[in-house]
């Protein structure tokens, strides 16, 4: 490296961004929640390499994308989104309201500091693909392993959204319709998830690039807010009742009145510890996991650069950390100590606006699937056509052969939890901790930062941590499975 170059990186890495300026950057062109949101996910700030130069190596292969900065936030915040919202207040039931809302801010801050090491290995050695850092980091058998925790990982949120439609979506159809879906045959959830896989998914998935799927993301996150708005109003409107199932209410209470007495104090807990914990805090750990397309969304960015690839993954995360703990907290609020892992099924499936909810559920996921295919795609073409042009046929193949081998394990596997249990026990702390960490590690030069830097310090202790989720995480599995006991599942 040049000196003078030397002098800019070293000035650069002690050099923090101030989040209040770049608030009042974007405060002209985003709204307030959006604001909001950069200042949480912004506390923390990282050290920026020089603009265009890899430190060491050749200068960095530029790319200059086209899709606007609004557009990534949308992408990417979709791509965070999971279906283990419906589930987050039952974990806050489990940990208390300020443990529960402390433990997520964490999160949310290790995997911005995650998705920073990893931007500054693709700005280090010029590469906006997961798979080639890890070749670059331990060569053909680091490609190898990198791919295949993409695919297993995805795939399982794939399936997941696609077993939501499954279940929930006959639901919805014979409610609004009056039907009954034990008689007609198109009402069967096998038969609707090949249907919306056809119609929606496949030309969604079809799109050449990730940033034209920013609007139908946008969309996607439009029907959560209404879910989230929808969990607020339903609390001011129950007050201090607990509501039940459909079952239960038409049993023991008025059509249309909430059954008051599964927590008749109204008692929130802001610190609790009991043995469900075990399997909730997992799930909030894993409630950020989008590493898998913070690559694709950077190379299609227009006018990037770290910094602005950092301030989309804040703006994404923090958005996502505030919709995470209002859900959580107005759900828990409503239902107390008595909130099942899947929320929706603690309200009434006759209630009109319930049902609107659960339309805006299954829309939601039903567009994040197209968006959570792009990363396996990429990856499968990585490792079997490296270097290949573009090509349409081999683009639809991929893409018509990952939707059909997902619905089959949709339609077919009906205990597919516990294998999911494993997928995402393994490759999430993989793709958010380990992974980010050694990368880190193996590819900034000691020249750069000694090994016995702090930045390099901070990095091992990172992985040290997924390591241990990933421990803690199958022991827990392991040990619910030799007791018996149920696991709730999430992204």
């Amino acid at each position: 490296m040049e000196p003078s170059l030397q002098m800019l990186w070293a000035t650069g890495r002690n050099v923090k961004a101030s989040w209040p300026v770049v608030v009042l950057l974007l405060g002209a062109s985003q709204s307030s929640s959006w604001i909001l949101s950069l200042a949480l996910a912004s506390l923390v700030s990282y050290p920026v390499p020089p603009p265009n130069v890899c430190p060491g190596f050749a200068p960095c292969v530029q790319f200059e994308g086209k899709t606007s900065f609004g557009m990534s936030v949308f992408n990417l915040s979709n791509a965070i989104m999971g279906s283990g919202i419906l589930g987050l207040a039952y974990a806050m039931a489990h940990t208390g309201v300020i443990f529960f809302l402390a433990l997520l801010l964490c999160i949310a801050l290790l995997s911005s500091y995650s998705i920073h090491l990893l931007l500054t290995c693709a700005g280090i050695v010029g590469i906006r693909a997961y798979e080639q850092l890890g070749q670059r980091a331990f060569g053909p058998a680091g490609k190898v392993v990198v791919a295949a925790v993409i695919c297993l990982h995805n795939v399982g949120a794939m399936s997941s959204y696609l077993f939501i439609i499954k279940s929930e979506l006959p639901l919805v159809i014979s409610a609004f319709l009056y039907m009954d879906p034990a008689e007609d045959w198109f009402l069967e959830g096998s038969h609707l998830i090949i249907i919306v896989s056809v119609l929606i998914i496949l030309p969604l998935a079809l799109m050449k690039h990730l940033g034209y799927l920013g609007y139908t993301s946008g969309l996607s996150l439009t029907c959560m807010l209404f879910f989230l708005v929808s969990v607020i109003y339903k609390k001011f409107e129950f007050g201090c009742a607990v509501g039940r199932n459909e079952t239960a209410m038409e049993s023991e209470a008025p059509v249309g009145l909430p059954n008051q007495g599964l927590n008749s104090s109204c008692e929130a807990q802001m610190f609790t510890v009991d043995s469900q914990m075990s399997y909730t805090v997992p799930i909030m750990a894993f409630a950020f996991v989008c590493h898998p397309e913070v690559l694709p969304i950077y190379t299609e960015l227009c006018q990037p650069s770290q910094r602005r690839m950092q301030a989309v993954a804040n703006v994404s995360i923090g958005s996502m950390f505030c919709m995470y703990g209002l859900t959580a907290t107005f759900g828990y609020l409503t239902f107390y100590s008595s909130v099942e892992a899947e929320m929706l099924h603690m309200y009434s499936r006759k209630d009109p606006l319930i049902l609107c909810v659960r339309l805006a559920v299954l829309l939601a996921v039903t567009l994040t699937v197209p968006v959570v295919l792009f990363p396996i795609r990429r990856a499968l073409q990585q490792l079997l056509f490296p270097g290949k042009a573009f090509s349409w046929l081999r683009h639809v193949a991929i893409a018509l052969i990952l939707l059909v081998l997902v619905n089959v394990l949709v339609i077919y596997v009906p205990t597919i939890r516990d294998i999911f249990g494993v997928i995402g026990s393994t490759s999430a702390p993989s793709l958010i901790f380990i992974l980010p960490s050694i990368f880190y590690l193996r590819i900034v030069p000691s020249e750069v930062e000694p090994f016995l830097s702090w930045p390099k310090i901070r990095a091992l202790c990172f992985g040290v941590l997924g390591v241990l989720f990933m421990a803690v995480s199958l022991g827990f599995m392991f040990a619910n499975w030799a007791t018996g006991q149920s696991r709730m599942s999430g992204h």
